[in-house]
């Protein structure tokens, strides 16, 4: 008789699972590259999925010409103001420049530093070699809360270039549509939470036979004798859900404006409400809940058939 084998269940790539500590998570800013000068990312949150009618343009696709239906994403992106400018030496922060001209409602709603004399930005002159930018979201023109959300977005282009940027946006609203227009991108976030697991849906057991003692959604063995314990390898009940995790790769359809298209149903989007500002249509499904805040970032592994496809949207089903 041939031995039976297989292999383990549950990569050992997202150990440990437990709950993600904070909503955006962090980004190596450094391994993401891109061609044109601006900004890495942007704050998005999830509206939720929809069916859309598209019009086939991809070269040497079987339904070119033809209208076809895919599933998209919508995600609501309100425009973004700067927070602070971050000035970076050998990756360590050696001066932080906070912006002087900050919403009213933003001082009350997040824990700044006491007002002191702030350094402008034009005057100074230390040493760098990284500027980064920390952005929050005005997300206060939607309909999802008040509180706003804050994250560090990289810069691309030479030192001169990124300190050009910050200096030129300090005041300003950005938009997603001056940041992505057409290609395709990251999002980064937090998965839904579904609490305590068992085996059989945390890691994907197969179920023992329908004899079995002691259950039929738990091991079949807890492991060897010696060492005479149970290492984490093995598959056991925990926290499912809630987990830092990155969708490469998803192919932007259109980004817009309610004002421009107007896509909100009668009745609003299910558990979210009816879009407010601009927003972006993303090919496929995008981790989380609706309202989830999302970090949408320029592809880290650009992909050359996700770059090919073409699609013209139609309407939305």
């Amino acid at each position: 008789m041939p031995r039976h084998s297989q292999p383990r269940r549950g990569s050992l790539q997202f150990y440990p699972r437990k709950r993600a500590n904070k909503l955006l998570p962090r980004v190596n800013w450094d391994s993401i590259s891109k061609q044109e000068k601006g900004l890495k990312g942007f704050i998005g949150y999830k509206v939720g999925m929809k069916s859309a009618y598209v019009l086939d343009n991809t070269q040497h696709s079987l339904t070119k010409g033809k209208r076809i239906i895919i599933p998209l994403t919508i995600i609501e992106c309100p425009t973004i103001k700067i927070l602070s400018v971050r000035f970076y030496k050998n990756k360590n922060v050696v001066k932080e420049i906070l912006n002087d001209n900050l919403d009213k409602e933003l001082k009350s709603k997040l824990k700044l530093p006491a007002h002191k004399k702030q350094e402008k930005l034009e005057d100074f002159k230390g040493d760098y070699d990284d500027i980064r930018v920390i952005f929050y979201s005005q997300v206060k023109k939607t309909g999802i809360k008040k509180r706003p959300d804050i994250a560090e977005i990289g810069l691309s282009g030479t030192k001169e270039e990124k300190l050009e940027f910050a200096k030129d946006n300090l005041n300003r609203e950005i938009s997603i549509k001056d940041i992505f227009k057409t290609g395709i991108i990251d999002v980064r976030g937090v998965t839904k939470g579904k609490g305590l697991q068992g085996q059989v849906k945390r890691f994907g057991l197969s179920l023992k036979a329908h004899k079995s003692e002691k259950g039929i959604r738990t091991l079949g063995t807890g492991g060897a004798w010696h060492p005479c314990r149970v290492t984490f390898r093995e598959p056991r009940a925990g926290q499912m859900g809630f987990f830092t995790r990155v969708v490469y790769n998803n192919k932007i359809i259109s980004v817009s404006s309610i004002t421009e298209k107007d896509i909100n149903p009668k009745q609003g989007f299910k558990h979210f409400g009816r879009i407010r500002t601009d927003y972006l249509l993303v090919f496929g499904s995008i981790q989380g809940p609706s309202k989830r805040q999302l970090l949408i970032t320029t592809p880290l592994r650009p992909d050359k058939g996700q770059l090919k496809k073409n699609y013209e949207l139609i309407e939305l089903r």
